[in-house]
């Protein structure tokens, strides 16, 4: 696992990319998997990567694995690659423009969220 500075750096970068609430996320995950014929269980809604970043919310710090540690990680990684968050801008109408937040969303970034 991390040393100690590097976990804290990595504790403040994933909850700065991870604007989601766990209510929000968990909400999303449910919304996103439901169709007219079925819906998953809500503890199964959402991809493996949701589901792991709703239970590290849920967490303490202290309560990090090596596993949830890759993971923020790959969120940080992924969510700060797609979007400035320093410098975002307003997002169009555009299909592409949906497809990319509903994409974030999962990780638990929402771009329209201030």
């Amino acid at each position: 696992m991390a040393d100690a500075l590097e976990l804290d750096a990595l504790w403040e970068d994933f909850h700065r990319v991870v604007n989601m609430t766990s209510a929000e996320l968990a909400a999303w995950l449910k919304v996103r998997d439901a169709d007219e014929e079925t819906e998953p269980l809500p503890e199964r809604a959402g991809t493996a990567t949701g589901q792991h970043v709703l239970a590290i919310l849920q967490k303490r710090r202290t309560d990090l694995t090596d596993d949830d540690v890759r993971v923020m990680y790959k969120v940080v990684d992924t969510v700060t690659g797609l979007v400035d968050l320093e410098n975002e801008p307003e997002p169009e109408n555009r299909p592409e423009d949906t497809r990319r937040r509903h994409r974030l969303m999962t990780l638990g970034h929402d771009p329209l969220k201030p």
